[in-house]
């Protein structure tokens, strides 16, 4: 899936240290693409319980560094309190730099001291 062309749009996945360039049809789905890729948005137990790119469980999130503006409700929503953008109800039409974000599920929350 790397490569460059015309008919193609750069997309720059940030992973931690790693950088991954690819090379995507315009109009392709950006959860699909990280996903064949294997560059996974989900955190490891969100990967088989997600709602499969209909924007309902929000546990897509990516940091879209560089693209386009929101288009989605979440998103939106997302975009103006910085919160992480939904992978899948973004549309791959531009050049684009995103970042996987580390997902934290269920417990992994450090307790605050006004709580201890």
């Amino acid at each position: 899936m790397t490569g460059s062309g015309d008919d193609t749009v750069p997309l720059t996945v940030l992973d931690g240290d790693e950088r991954t360039e690819l090379a995507v049809a315009p109009g392709r789905n950006l959860r699909r693409v990280l996903l064949e890729a294997g560059l996974s948005p989900y955190a490891a137990a969100t990967h088989r319980l997600n709602c499969r790119g209909r924007g309902l469980c929000a546990t897509c999130g990516v940091r879209i560094r560089e693209g386009p503006a929101p288009e989605h409700w979440h998103d939106s929503v997302a975009d103006r309190f910085g919160y992480p953008r939904l992978s899948c109800q973004v549309a791959i039409d531009e050049a684009m730099t995103v970042e996987l974000v580390d997902k934290l599920v269920w417990g992994s929350r450090e307790p605050s001291p006004a709580s201890e």
